[in-house]
Formats: C-alpha cells, structure tokens, sequence
C-alpha cells in the first residue's frame, strides 16, 4: 500500500518495518485507555474552570466586552496555533515532549486561576490554558492515532472520547459543589481542581516511560483504511481537503448548546438550575453515540458520517421549539453530534494521512473546523433572532450540501481503494 510504503521510506527517527518493530510494553488498548484517563482527568480540570471563566472574571472586575474578548482570543488561540503546533511535533517527532508540556500549562494556570489577584493575570491565566490545548492536541491525536491502528480506528477514538467525557460531566459538578461549600470562594474552588491535574500529569509520565515510541502499534492497514489517495512533501492529500470540506459545512450548520440553552431559559421551559443537569445528560449520549459509530466506522468506513449531517439537520427542528420534551431531544442529538465529531472525525484524519505528518495535518484539521465551528456559531445566533424557521431551513440546506461533498469524499476512496 501506497502510505506503508511511504511510512517505512520516510520515517528517520523510527524503523517502521514490522520485521524490526519492537513491541510496546503495554497493550494499545491498555494505551488507548490511558490517554483516555488522562483526558478525563485534563477535561476534569479545565471544564471545571470553564463552568464558571466568565463569574471568576466578572469578580476581578472585568465587564461583559472583557470576558468576550478574552474568551474569544482564548478560543482563536487554541485553534490558530495548531497550525504551528502540529507542523513543528511532526518536524521534531517529539509527540511526548509536545503532549506533556500542553497538559502541564493546562494543570498550571487553571488551579492558579482562582488566586490571580488581579484582572489581567486572570485575563492571561484564561488564555494560557487554551493555549495548552494547542500545544498538545495535535501531538496528543497523533499519538493516539498509532494505538488506534492497532484497535480500529474508530473504536479506538471512541472509547477514548466516552473515557473523556466523564470529566467534562465531573468537573462542573465539582467546582459547582465547592462553590457550595465555601461560599463562592473561587480561590479553593478551583484550586481543588490541581489534584486531578497532577494526577494526569503522573499517568502521562508513566505511560511515556512504558511507551516511548508509540508508532510501533502501526500495523499494516486493512482495505477501507488505506485511503490515502496521494501524498507531496509540502502538501497534504486532496482527500484531505476534501475531507476538511465535507466537515466545516457540516459545522457551518450546526448550533451550539449555548444557543439551544439560551433559548431554553428565555422560553422559559426549564428552571436555570435544570440546565447542567441537561448538559450532563447530553455528555452521556456525546459519548455513547462515539462508541456506535466507532464500532461503526471500522466495519463500514467512512460512509458512516453521512449520520452526522442527518442529526445536525434535526437538532433546529426540535431544540428551538416551545415544548421541553423536543428541547430535551434537541438537546440530545446534539450531543450525539458532538460525539461523532469528537471521535470518528479524527479517525479518519488518522487513515488519511501517513504517520509523520499526523500531527500536521490535525492541527491544520483543527484550525478549519474551528473556523467553520466560530462562523456555523455566529450564524446560528443571527438566524435565530431573525426567525427559527429560517434557521431551521437554511440549516437542513447547509447539511445537505455536507451529504454531496461526503459523497464525493468517499467515492474517491473507494476509487483509490480499488485501484491499488
């Protein structure tokens, strides 16, 4: 196959080969399980903190512009930055090194939060922590994308990604109880959160140690998997591009729980206090329905996507209605949205693109989305202000569209597949 061969002619700080592959210390799943630990443990700290970054702002004096712009500066730098992130783990094959120290400046600035003292060292502690996520991701999913070769690629993000969720749900809850219990002290509250962070920094040493060159989980790919369709020294695959395509239009029409929350409480259809626990329900499902198409995506392929423009389609049509029992349905298959998003959307970056140039490509994967995802946002919020049916309509038109260019997507793959 066209990305083995390549994998073993270009990778000059590994020897790729299966005759001379080392075996890991660990078994892929126990690393797939792992990271996922760690994540849960990251997503402990930082969705913890950011349960509560505009309040904890607001109490050092910033006002409504301020939190705006910092949050909005700490998004735009958690995406934009992948594009210097990736490229440089694939130029220096340090993936550990890369993952370590975007996790440590996660586990540093958010416990420290709390105690800022003043306005712009909070400002700037928000800002660091997505920082962090962009210094790791694309290291961290290339790191991943090597165990996963040896799992399935689907199933291997999905239970990476139903493993994480579980400290998006604990976190908020966490902060929400100590806020409780220390009378909004936000001090303790969120100094509460280093723990966990400590923890995961322990796991991720631990697992290095045990694992240092992780690519040797590569394992030579099966049919539907190799669809790697051509591949320059400074460019990535049209596939890719298409690929990319097919997903920011699909996030282009996709609303945000902030939104479909913000109507919940203006409609008023449920009590505020409701609202996390609806969230929290909706985690759940983000990570079931990673699970279902994981498991799917490895015995059918990249076909399985075409569930994503379908639910994004649905999600207007229900959650902006004036009934809680559709909001609630709404709300649920945004969740189920979120968990293909989360999970088998990177597998197919993994089976795109060959090993070295993983961590590129996820950064340049990230940044296109994330714009698709700010502007799918913005719209969204205008649309609704205007009229729910518009938004409801020019929504399914949108996903539409996503469905043709996923259809062009995997007609070249079954092409390419076929003519190997």
């Amino acid at each position: 196959m066209l990305a083995q061969t390549q994998t073993r002619r270009k990778c000059p700080r590994y020897d790729c080969s299966m005759s001379s592959r080392r075996l890991p210390a660990i078994s892929a799943w126990r690393f797939v399980i792992v990271s996922g630990t760690v994540s849960l443990l990251a997503d402990f700290v930082y969705e913890g903190a950011r349960s509560v970054t505009g309040p904890v702002l607001a109490f050092f004096g910033a006002t409504g512009l301020i939190v705006g712009v910092v949050t909005g500066i700490g998004e735009a730098a958690s995406l934009l930055l992948r594009l210097v992130s990736g490229p440089l783990a694939d130029r220096t094959q340090r993936f550990w090194a890369w993952t370590i120290a975007g996790y440590a400046l996660t586990v540093i600035s958010v416990p420290t939060l709390g105690y800022a003292g003043v306005l712009w060292v909070a400002c700037g502690l928000v800002i660091l922590e997505r920082v962090g996520k962009a210094v790791r991701a694309p290291a961290k999913d290339a790191l991943l994308s090597y165990a996963t070769a040896a799992t399935g690629r689907g199933k291997g993000f999905a239970v990476h990604e139903a493993i994480d969720q579980f400290g998006a749900v604990i976190g908020p809850l966490v902060v929400a109880a100590m806020l409780a219990l220390t009378g909004n002290d936000y001090g303790p509250s969120l100094a509460v959160l280093a723990l966990p962070g400590v923890i995961a920094m322990g796991l991720l040493f631990w697992q290095r140690a045990k694992v240092p060159n992780p690519v040797d989980y590569e394992v030579a790919p099966k049919p539907h998997e190799s669809i790697t369709l051509h591949l320059e020294p400074l460019h990535l695959p049209r596939a890719f591009w298409t690929y990319a395509a097919f997903t920011s239009t699909t996030m282009v029409g996709f609303a945000t729980f902030g939104l479909i929350s913000f109507h919940i409480v203006e409609a008023k259809l449920l009590p505020i206090a409701v609202v996390p626990l609806l969230y929290a329900g909706v985690m759940i499902v983000d990570a079931l329905a990673a699970l279902a198409t994981g498991w799917a995506y490895d015995r059918f392929g990249p076909r399985v996507l075409v569930a994503l423009p379908i639910v994004a389609a649905s999600i207007p049509v229900l959650a902006f209605q004036n009934g809680v029992a559709a909001v609630v349905m709404g709300s649920l298959l945004w969740g189920m949205a979120l968990g293909i998003q989360e999970s088998t959307l990177r597998a197919t970056v993994a089976d795109l693109i060959e090993p070295q140039r993983r961590s590129t490509a996820y950064g340049v994967f990230a940044a296109v989305v994330g714009v698709a995802t700010a502007g799918g946002g913005a719209l969204a919020g205008a649309l609704y202000d205007v009229s729910v049916p518009l938004l409801v309509g020019i929504t399914v038109a949108v996903q539409v569209l996503a469905v043709l260019i996923l259809l062009v997507f995997t007609r070249a793959i079954a092409h390419s597949v076929n003519t190997e």
